[in-house]
This record gives structure tokens, sequence and C-alpha cells, in this order.
């Protein structure tokens, strides 16, 4: 049995750290898909005996190696466009949708019991609303105790792909964010606090009390942290999970931009929750050695094909079959010097 190893995230289940065999999968980037890839990771090396070594050091850093040729495959929350997949030679495909959350630790306060708009959480993180007692909150949320207490906003210190999709609906909710900081993987905070990937945000929203924070849902459940309902397009207040991602989804066209680089922020539905995003996976068109690539391209069409149900346990929501179809078609495109894809399909 080959050894297997990644990176542990804060809360999720630990396991031995084993050293990585030189014929074991390599991957890095985005800590939005890190429990799932871990679960799979996990169960395909039981029944395989291939090991993956994924770290999870953010989608900035992901690009950057698989730009660089040192991982096999990069993994992005913040999807590349078609001329940057182009420039580089990779090609891109998505794996599952997941939540973007907000996360609290205000006293006494559960899941779903304090509401936000999509301008309150622009005004907090632009420093402009500084306290929980703010009108504007007790508004929206008549009945709920809320302290006469300043709040932290916590952002991700590192360049990221969960920043992006949650700098993207800041700017499709907020014209003075748009115009003042925009969607990307890293911008200027005006305050708070800064944590690296969503294990560090969510180690410091449960430390800092009266703190807010952005993280991928599953790290939310796991560590047990308060979520806030987010007012969706509808004028709704869906609880995150399952159902309001897939809603968010429902409409989507997959093949409107290159590389399957949809957003999915701020979508019509009175059931849809209104920070959902799909994460994705770059590997080299014409890769230095095909047959990793193979092993590569193999793994993730075992998740696709057996990994549905550990995704949905993790709050993840499986692609549907249709774009399955879409991205194995893709992945004829990643060929030997030969011009042969190297996973025959």
């Amino acid at each position: 049995m080959k050894p297997f190893a990644f990176a542990l995230a804060i809360g999720l289940a630990t396991a031995p750290i084993v050293p990585a065999s030189a014929a074991d999968i390599t991957g890095a980037g985005a800590t939005f898909p890190f429990p799932v890839y871990s679960k799979w990771a996990e169960t395909y090396r039981k029944e395989t005996g291939t090991g993956l070594n994924y770290q999870s050091i953010g989608s900035g850093g992901g690009i950057k190696q698989i730009q660089a040729r040192t991982v096999d495959f990069g993994a992005t929350d913040a999807p590349l466009k078609g001329e940057a997949l182009e420039k580089d030679g990779l090609v891109q495909f998505p794996t599952v949708m997941g939540g973007v959350v907000a996360v609290v630790n205000v006293p006494n306060v559960r899941t779903g019991e304090v509401k936000l708009t999509g301008e309150l959480l622009a005004e907090i993180y632009q420093g402009k609303i500084r306290k929980w007692s703010d009108p504007k909150i007790a508004k929206l949320n008549e009945g709920v105790k809320l302290p006469d207490a300043a709040i932290t906003p916590v952002y991700r210190s590192d360049a990221s792909g969960t920043t992006n999709i949650f700098t993207t609906y800041l700017s499709d909710v907020s014209a003075d964010w748009k115009k003042e900081l925009g969607a990307a993987t890293a911008v200027s905070w005006p305050a708070g606090q800064g944590g690296k990937g969503n294990e560090g945000v969510t180690a410091v929203v449960k430390q800092v009390p009266n703190a807010i924070g952005y993280v991928e849902y599953a790290y939310a459940k796991q560590n047990n942290l308060p979520v806030a309902l987010i007012q969706n397009k509808a004028g709704k207040f869906p609880m995150p999970g399952d159902e309001s991602f897939q809603a968010a989804a429902a409409n989507a066209d997959w093949k409107s931009a290159p590389g399957f680089g949809i957003a999915l922020t701020n979508q019509a539905g009175e059931k849809a929750w209104p920070i959902t995003a799909a994460t994705f996976i770059l590997v080299p068109k014409t890769p230095n050695d095909p047959a990793r690539a193979a092993e590569v391209l193999k793994f993730f069409s075992w998740a696709y094909k057996s990994g549905d149900k550990l995704a949905s346990d993790l709050d993840y929501v499986p692609l549907p079959d249709a774009v399955v179809g879409l991205v194995q078609d893709e992945w004829k495109k990643v060929t030997g010097k030969d011009g042969k894809p190297v996973l025959g399909m």
C-alpha cells in the first residue's frame, strides 16, 4: 500500500502524516475543497493503493505551483480566464460546488439567529459598520440580543479563491464595494484581522469575541461555528446546505466560460444560497509526465463516479452528470507529446 499524506485542517479528523512516495499524486492550492479532497484521497488510497499528497496552501499558491510544474495539479476557487489558461498551457475543470458562509463568535448566538444583507456585510468589511448594536443590524434582527461591542471582521491574509468568491459577491450587491475594493483573490482590507487559509480564519473567529469571518461551509460545521443567514436575490434568508447550494447552481450555463469558469454568486431563486461557487482543478495540457497526469485524471474520474456521497456528507454539492460528461470531454485536451489523450476515455 502506498503511503498517503496531506496537511491537516484545524478541526478536521486527524490522521498520521506519512511521507509521500514518488509514485503518489501531488497537488496544491485551494483550502475551500480541502475537507472533501482529503476524504476522497483517504478512500481512494484504500481502494487503489495510490496516494495523494495535497498541500492546502490557498488558490494563489496552487496556481503558482502548477504554472511552475512543481505539482501534478493545482487547485483554485478563482477560475482562470481563457487567456490565462491558453498562456500557461492549462486545462481547467470543476470538481464540486459549495458555499461560503459568514461565521460569527457572538455570545449566546446560534446558527440562523443573526440575519445580514450583502450590503451590511460589505459595510462591516469596509469598517463602516463597527458595532453589533448598529441600528442597521438591529433593524434586521428585532428580538435578537446583540451586544454593544466592536465587530472584528476576519479575512484571508493569503491569496485566496474563497476571498475571490466572497468579494465577487460583495461586488455584485454593493456598488461602493465594487468601486472601492472590487473582486480579487486579495484586496486591501480597510478593517479587521487576517488569518491564513480557511483554517486560519476559522481559528481567529473562534479566538476573538464578537468576530465575523467568511469560510467554506464545511469548516463552519466541523468547528461548530454559528452561521449568519444572508439575504438572497429573492429577498429570502435560506439556510446554507445542499439544497440551497444546488438551487444556486440550478440554471448555471457551464459552457458559457472557458474552463467552466462561471460565477454562481447572487443567483436568482428563493432557495438559492447567495455565496455559492464551484472549485476547480488545473492540469497541464501537455504534461511533462503523461503517466502521472493520467493518474490525476483517474483520481478525479473515480471521485465523480464514487465520491458523491462523501462530498454530500461534508456539505459539498456534486456536479450534475451532464457537467461531468462535459468535463471528461475536456480531458481529451490533456495529451502526450504524440498528441494522444493521456487517459483513454
